[in-house]
């Protein structure tokens, strides 16, 4: 992509996590409000376990996460290849583009019941700012089932993002009605 057109789409952007804006939630003890994450993207080790299934199969396990922490949106976690049980995974003709990390390529997941189209994606060759992700897998937790340290992700609204919504982060979110303008 031409580097104007990634420019033209980072300069975009109106928050960036230096101050929260007064339509944000604050977080109690415990908690993390999402306008508090930076732009560009913070990545993040997690060591806390991480599983996904796709219907009644495991999919993955992992106790090595990235969490990538971005403005805006609740947290996606990216898991290394070797925590996927490869067999399940068949690579989609879907590529999208992000200003931050790169082109992502995507992946259809055989679940229990069934082909779960465009579940998976990953960045192959992110840029140098997201290279603790290349090759890491992200989900989505609105097709998949994901859980961290054993409480389940609840899915982030819009369909197009994949942020994983645990009790610890508070918004609202990017994704929501009316949240077009982020």
């Amino acid at each position: 992509m031409h580097r104007s057109v990634i420019e033209r789409a980072r300069n975009a952007w109106v928050y960036r996590g230096q101050k929260r804006p007064a339509f944000a939630l604050t977080p109690a003890p415990g908690q993390e409000s999402v306008w508090d994450y930076p732009r560009p993207p913070a990545y993040v080790p997690d060591p806390r376990p991480v599983e996904i299934y796709a219907g009644e199969r495991l999919l993955a396990r992992s106790e090595q996460a990235i969490r990538v922490l971005e403005t805006g949106s609740p947290p996606v976690f990216y898991l290394p290849p070797e925590a996927f049980d490869q067999a399940l995974i068949t690579p989609a003709a879907r590529r999208t583009f992000c200003e931050w990390k790169g082109e992502a390529e995507y992946f259809d997941v055989q679940g229990s019941e069934g082909r779960i189209t465009n579940a998976l994606w990953r960045y192959p060759r992110p840029t140098a700012e997201a290279k603790a992700i290349a090759g890491w897998f992200g989900a989505y937790p609105s097709l998949l089932r994901c859980f961290v340290a054993g409480e389940a992700v609840r899915a982030q609204a819009g369909g197009f993002y994949g942020g994983w919504i645990t009790d610890e982060v508070i918004g609202p979110f990017k994704g929501e009605p009316g949240t077009g303008h982020w």
